[in-house]
Parts: C-alpha cells; structure tokens; sequence
C-alpha cells in the first residue's frame, strides 16, 4: 500500500515548501473562526445561482473572500468527515470508520497544532465526537450544554426528534444511554411519521432558544470575553440545516410546499445502471417513507431551505460581532458543512452517496491580505486540506499529512491542476466504496456493487454510468487502478468473486 508520505511526495505535495507566516506578523497574529454546518449541500447559496435559497449572509462572506466551486467531504457522513476535517486524514488513517466510532486520540486535532502555537483554542456546537475527548480544545460548548440551558424545553426537542438520534444530539454520547436505554422513551409526544425522521413542520421551540441560535450567541459571547486577549482558533459548529426539518416559525413561513421544483432527476434514474444500493434507496426510503409523494418531497425540501435560512442568520449574528469587535482585519474566516443532502436528487434524501449534492459542500475562506474578493475557484479539492491551509496561513507547523495547502488556490483561484480528490464511506464493511474525482471524471468502487463512472462536464445529472459502457472501459480501468494505489480496499480479501459473464 502506498504510504502517506510517499503519496503526498508523489502527487499532492504540492504546497510542499516550508510554512511561511503568510497571514500574521509578529504585532498582529491571525485569528481563526471557523464557521460550520451539517448537511448543506454545495448548490444551495444564493451567490451559486439558486433562486430559492435565502443566504445573504453566507453570500456576503464569499463576496469578501474566495468560494470553492467543487469541495468534497472525505466520507459523507458526519463523524468519519469531520475527523477528517480536525486531523488532515483521510478515514483509512484517521480510523473514526462511522458515526458509532470516538476518534481515536493519538490523531492530533487542529486544536493540538494552534494550541501548540500559542492559541486559544474553541469549539462551540457540534463535532460529533462519539466520546467524552475533547481533542485538545480548550473551550467547550455542546449539546449538553444546551440542554442545561434549555431546561424543561429539551421535552419539545424530544418530541422533534421523536427517537434516540447522535446524529441530531440526543443522546450526545451513544454510550451515556447504552447501559439503561432511552430515557425520554414512553415521554415523548410522538406524531404520526412512518419512520424515524419526521418530513418535518415549523419547530415549537422559541427561535432565540434553537441550538443554532444557542451556538451562536455563545460564540459571540466567547469573542467579547476572550477575542482580544490572545490569539484564538474558534470554531462554531452548527446542527441547521440537518434534520429534524423543523425551523423556527419566522423561518418556515418564507417558504411553500407548493413553490418548490421536484429535482429534474426525481423519477429518472434508469435502475439498470445503478447498483442495487441505490436501486433498493430509491424503492423505499426507510427513514421517511412519506417522500414517495411527491408534495411531501416538496414540504421536505421547503423546510429544509427554512433551515438552511435560520443557520444563515444564526452565521450572519456571528460575523456581524466580529466587525463590530473590531476583528475582522485580524481574523481569518472559513465556512464548509460536514456533508451534503440528496434533497430528492435521484429520487434519494439524506446523504450516504457520492453524488454531487450528498459529498459535495460549500467551502467558503477569507483570508485578510491574501484572499481576493468574490473571487471563485472551480478545481476540485477536499475538506482534508482545510488543515494544512488554516496552518499554513497561520505559520503553524504540521507533521505530514493526507493533503496540501490550499493557499496557493487561495493566491490564484485560476489554478487548474489536476489533483486527485477522493472520498470515502462504510469502510470495514462488505458495503464499503470509494470514490475518485479526476479532472472532468468521477469513478465510484463499490466492493460488492455496481461501479460508477460519470462526466462531470457533459453529465453534471450523474444519469449516465459510463462504467458500463465498452467505450469507456480503459477510463474506468485507469481510474480504479489509481484509486487502489491510493488505498486497496481490504474488504476484498472477503468479497465473493465476481459473477461470471453470462
């Protein structure tokens, strides 16, 4: 298998000189605020020329700074992607396989590194984290904090969820329920969904009092109390817009059911090219059965652009205190979300997939002094190197890691090489598969399914699997060749062979 210092040496080391302090000066070290979310897909900003979104303030940011137009998550599902994210690895290195795996601690986190340096380090709201680590930060805020706040409340939150979700929060920690079960089970006021996730209505919940305003206005709080006292690496992590789809009411009236367009691939996937995951997802999806109708997909897709809308204002109160505390000239700003949401693409919801809008996310910097204003970079790149450019523009030293800096990009988002992204999920199962993006072509492996090979520039749809076709078999072949030297899947070891040719 090929080494992680061998491959950056041989394909991705590109930033490879040594760390310059491009983004402080000895007078005046950069901060870091790093803006997060779960589950917003890459096409859903205003500035990306979607006429339903409503995101003036994540547009506002990217005016000021530099947008990726094709960032990709590691693995699109929430631990394994945000390990990736705090360590610079990949999941094959970082070993956080899903949702139910704590990360292990001897991969150092971003806090580690900017602590070491001489920050503050926080994380306010979500990392999913899976265990009681706190990976170096030295500030923390999180679910159970919020619940402290909520008090008696927390019941509606329940009643929301309508189950024990980690995903969502509750429990926070898989394990602090593992031994005595569910305890808001038979204290829930549960509705009428066929599944576990709800299509979602506006939320009971006062909106000052949702967990986005919550981390919000904490975040606010930690930058008056600690924001000119030392130089601070912070990060505000927020739920919005993941499910449950229940905004607040000022929210959720901005948009109608009836106003929304189904996707144009809803109902057009041809079943004979894609693999019987996807086959099976389509037939029934089991955590909302309810999205088969059609204007319920629509009431889904409303409410979660009412969701996308609170976080946007949640983000905006953030980084209106960082102007109005005279931070902005000092302070590096970069927002991305964990994952994508299929919103109906494909007639699929949730994520779990590698097409475009489950592993593709927003991916927004401004950096003081580097970054040009609203300026757009359309290579593929990867939230693995989210890491390597905060240090970089920070002068931070980092071991050696799965991906390079993203300053160069940062300095000429006209850069067009040709660097390969890649993206991971259900590893250490007999559903596991990989993706690879290179250039204008994406490749899927699936251990125990159907292959996947789509033009980006000629499909962007993802409806043609050209895998399948003799004429694009040699592409499909190099692809996969290439994909395996970057990691052999060992679930082969244990994969049936292959059916033989009829």
């Amino acid at each position: 298998m090929v080494t992680r210092k061998n491959f950056l040496k041989s394909g991705l080391a590109l930033a490879g000189a040594p760390y310059l302090s491009l983004g402080q000066t000895a007078a005046h070290p950069k901060n870091v605020l790093l803006l997060m979310s779960d589950e917003h897909r890459r096409d859903a900003l205003g500035i990306e020329g979607n006429r339903i979104v409503r995101t003036p303030n994540l547009d506002s940011l990217a005016r000021s700074g530099v947008r990726f137009g094709s960032a990709y998550c590691t693995n699109p599902v929430c631990t394994p992607s945000r390990a990736s994210l705090l360590t610079g690895l990949y999941t094959h290195h970082h070993h956080a396989w899903n949702n139910g795996s704590p990360w292990p601690f001897e991969h150092k986190t971003m806090a580690h590194y900017f602590n070491r340096a001489g920050y503050m380090t926080a994380l306010i709201g979500k990392m999913h984290f899976v265990d009681a680590q706190t990976h170096g930060f030295d500030y923390r805020l999180d679910f159970n904090d919020w619940y402290q706040y909520l008090g008696p409340q927390t019941k509606l939150y329940a009643d929301e969820l309508g189950r024990a979700n980690s995903g969502s929060g509750l429990p926070q920690i898989d394990d602090l329920w593992r031994d005595s079960g569910d305890p808001w089970k038979n204290a829930r006021a549960l509705d009428g969904r066929k599944g576990p996730v709800a299509v979602g209505r506006a939320s009971q919940i006062p909106e000052q009092d949702h967990f986005d305003n919550f981390v919000a206005r904490e975040t606010v709080r930690f930058l008056k109390n600690h924001g000119k006292r030392q130089p601070f690496f912070a990060i505000s992590s927020c739920l919005k817009p993941h499910d449950p789809f229940m905004p607040a009411p000022r929210f959720a009236s901005m948009f109608r059911a009836q106003d929304m367009p189904l996707p144009p691939t809803w109902g057009k996937v041809d079943l004979t090219q894609v693999p019987k995951e996807v086959r099976d997802l389509i037939a029934l999806n089991g955590p909302t059965p309810e999205l088969s109708d059609p204007a319920l997909a629509r009431e889904r897709i409303a409410l979660y652009y009412a969701n996308l809308a609170q976080l946007d204002d949640a983000l905006g109160q953030v980084l209106t205190a960082l102007r109005e505390l005279d931070l902005e000239r000092d302070t590096i700003v970069l927002y991305t979300s964990d994952h994508g949401e299929l919103l109906g693409d494909h007639s699929l919801w949730q994520k779990f997939q590698f097409y475009e809008s489950s592993c593709g996310v927003p991916l927004i910097v401004r950096a003081p002094g580097i970054t040009a204003a609203g300026a757009r970079c359309a290579m593929p790149v990867s939230l693995v190197q989210v890491l390597p450019t905060l240090a970089e523009l920070c002068g931070v030293p980092l071991p050696a890691l799965d991906g390079p800096s993203l300053v160069p990009q940062l300095r000429n988002v006209a850069d067009t090489r040709d660097l390969p992204i890649f993206s991971e999920y259900n590893l250490q199962t007999a559903r596991a598969k990989y993706m690879l993006r290179r250039s204008d072509f994406k490749y899927t492996f699936r251990v125990n399914d159907m292959p996947e090979l789509y033009d980006m520039k000629r499909d962007p749809d993802e409806l043609d699997n050209l895998a399948l076709k003799p004429n694009h078999r040699d592409r499909a072949e190099q692809m996969k060749r290439e994909l395996f030297a970057w990691y052999t899947p060992p679930e082969l070891s244990s994969a049936p062979p292959p059916r033989k040719k009829q």
